[in-house]
């Protein structure tokens, strides 16, 4: 599999958010070529400032791999990731983050704030872009629904 393939694979945990009326944002964690963790957007659903796609699935990674240190993973995740969840990557040592489309009021990689870019003690190989037109797209109808049923009630 290749970067787009599990990419699409993130894709689809973020369709397991939007079916729960939750923002679209799919994650997963690839060790040696296998998805050891997957996790979507849950925030309203738990009512939990921290259930982010990422750190569900790097809490899933973690229990997984029975380590906090996930040093041989990559995260792939449907949006840029926040200042929280960028933090967490970095806590948890993961070496190399692939995502989507731009976050560009959050975004804690080039939207908002360039924090991989401070000299942590772990430095993360950030790229994104991937199927960046679909995870982009999964957003902005998320929001423009969101949008229309608030201006019908």
């Amino acid at each position: 599999m290749n970067d787009q393939d599990y990419m699409k694979e993130a894709v689809k945990e973020a369709r397991k958010a939007l079916a729960l009326g939750e923002v679209p944002i799919g994650a997963i964690i690839v060790k040696d070529k296998e998805i050891i963790a997957r996790g979507f957007n849950r925030r309203e659903t738990d009512q939990q400032t921290t259930q982010h796609a990422e750190i569900i699935a790097i809490k899933g990674a973690c229990t997984a791999l029975k380590s906090w240190r996930l040093e041989s993973c990559t995260l792939y995740v449907t949006q840029e990731p926040c200042v929280m969840c960028s933090g967490a990557i970095i806590q948890a040592r993961i070496p190399k983050v692939r995502y989507g489309t731009t976050d560009l009021k959050n975004g804690a990689h080039v939207s908002q704030l360039r924090l991989y870019d401070i000299p942590f003690n772990h430095r993360v190989d950030v790229r994104g872009g991937i199927l960046k037109q679909e995870t982009s797209d999964l957003i902005k109808d998320f929001f423009s629904t969101l949008r229309k049923q608030k201006n019908n009630v």
